[in-house]
């Protein structure tokens, strides 16, 4: 059975948790592994984190923010472990979020070192990126740190990892655990503070939400900057005692299905627009042998639940819900509890306020209170800002079934005013969806003298008219106002390296098309 959720169990260290799943599961257990497959153990890890932790240290002052810019791998992993080691703040770096915003986190969050992999660097050919940062900060690659770890820094990692309360720093669980970057799907990236208790309360949240058993692995090909594959991919199965298996981008179709059988995964953690890829090349022997995929960032389709379901039997597509600031899982459906169009139910220990959204009905606005609700936005100046009594606003109108089960209706930002009438641009998507299920939509609003907003669709769907949806519209009751007059049909709707799709992106094009027009 599931655990019980004690918010008190959440005051601990990140590494302090790290060390008790050690004890709880056995030092030599294999907790880590990625694609070079050379398996950890807890205590390879914590040696490792040691070693690492302390030529980090010689170059960076206490509490310092450091960049880490590295894909999911067992390298990110001891990476981020060796900075608590000694005290250090990880700072995680979003690699495809382009020059101007990873120069502008790196500002924010006054980092001065940055640490990478130059087989990383090379294979992405992100040159650029690094030779931007170093106007910012000292770029230092693991492989020139690992290459000076000599006997001394052995025997070091080696006694601290048999005894590492004598070497660890003094820490407490309201310290900073992370720095992330919000998604910036609608705006510019904020730098998210998570505290350490932050970190460990979701992990105990979602274990004792979801029954998880410590023999099986989880999958992950999701980026460390993105707080899903940090907490879930990461935290969550190491420290309830499964293997955490990395893979480095999910953009690699045809090579994951094959590394899912062979890595014996039991959990996939991805996006929808990444599991129907996986699902349309995958041979069905590749996925049947997982437990349940959960899928987050971006709503789940029909057609995907489908598509799993007809090619792999009985594997469950969990759709959960988060954000960067609730470090970050809210919600999330259960294997024996999948309700399809939902998010799942609310996780234990999480507060909700529910505010009225004028001229939308049958939704609020949703606030969020909790040990896993982060400690504040960075601000310029150094500081941070902390949720007023310490509610977040999610920015989302939902729905709430009375055993807590949510349902998103859309963002905030996400509703236009067509005609008077507050229309969701969630809900346009949806109706293209289900017209043309195969392709990737997306509808922005854009200013309309006659109407206030009006809707415009982008679709990868070649012969999408708007004549069509229309008619399915008006078979299924739905409001005309809903129906996007307009289409621009293009090559590849623009997604964020995180699997969201980039809203700026599109409301750029846009404008664009409508300067153009004008």
């Amino acid at each position: 059975m599931s655990e019980i959720f004690d918010p008190r169990a959440a005051e601990r260290t990140v590494f302090q948790a790290l060390l008790d799943a050690r004890t709880k599961f056995g030092a030599k257990k294999m907790i880590l592994e990625d694609q070079d497959r050379n398996p950890l153990s807890y205590t390879d890890l914590v040696r490792g984190a040691f070693a690492l932790g302390r030529k980090i240290a010689a170059m960076t002052e206490p509490g310092e923010r450091v960049g880490v810019m590295l894909p999911a791998s067992s390298a990110v992993v001891v990476t981020f472990f060796a900075l608590h080691a000694f005290g250090r703040i990880p700072t995680m770096l979003n690699f495809t979020s382009g020059l101007r915003n990873l120069k502008a986190a790196c500002e924010l969050a006054g980092v001065k070192h940055v640490l990478t992999a130059g087989k990383f660097i090379e294979q992405g050919k992100l040159h650029d990126l690094t030779d931007a940062l170093e106007s910012v900060a000292k770029v230092v690659y693991l492989e020139d740190v690992r290459e000076s770890v000599g006997l001394a820094d052995k025997l070091f990692a080696a006694t601290a990892g048999m005894m590492p309360q004598a070497f660890l720093p003094k820490a407490q669980a309201s310290d900073p655990g992370v720095i992330l970057f919000t998604s910036g799907s609608f705006g510019t990236p904020k730098g998210v503070v998570l505290s350490q208790a932050n970190l460990v309360a979701n992990v105990l949240q979602i274990a004792a939400h979801i029954e998880l058993d410590p023999d099986w692995v989880m999958f992950n090909p999701l980026p460390t900057f993105h707080c899903f594959g940090l907490t879930a991919g990461v935290l969550l199965p190491i420290l309830t005692g499964m293997k955490a298996f990395q893979y480095p981008s999910p953009l690699h179709t045809k090579i994951i299905p094959p590394l899912i059988k062979d890595s014996k995964a039991s959990i996939l953690l991805a996006t929808d627009t990444f599991v129907n890829q996986y699902a349309r090349v995958a041979e069905p022997d590749e996925m049947s042998g997982l437990k349940f995929i959960v899928c987050g960032a971006e709503k789940v389709r029909e057609e995907t639940h489908n598509l799993i379901t007809e090619r792999f039997g009985n594997v469950p597509v969990l759709e959960g819900y988060g954000m960067t600031e609730a470090a970050p899982v809210v919600a999330v459906n259960k294997p024996t509890d999948n309700r399809r169009g939902t998010v799942g139910g609310l996780l234990p220990g999480i507060e909700v306020r529910l505010e009225p959204v004028e001229g939308i009905a049958g939704g609020s606005r949703f606030y969020v209170r909790g040990t896993n609700v982060m400690s504040g936005y960075l601000l310029p100046d150094g500081t941070v800002e902390t949720p007023e009594d310490g509610w977040h606003d999610t920015g989302d109108v939902v729905s709430i079934s009375d055993d807590n089960w949510i349902k998103i209706l859309g963002r905030v930002k996400r509703f236009a005013k067509v005609g008077g009438e507050m229309v969701s641009l969630t809900a346009a998507e949806d109706l293209a969806a289900t017209v043309w299920p195969d392709a990737r939509h997306a509808v922005v609003a854009m200013p309309d003298p006659k109407k206030g907003e009006r809707l415009v669709l982008f679709t990868d769907q070649q012969d999408a008219d708007s004549s069509t949806l229309l008619a399915h519209a008006q078979s299924i009751g739905a409001p005309e106002l809903a129906v996007p007059k307009k289409i621009l049909r293009i090559a590849e709707v623009p997604v964020l390296g995180t699997g969201k799709t980039d809203y700026v992106a599109l409301q750029r094009m846009a404008e664009t098309d409508g300067r153009r027009a004008a």
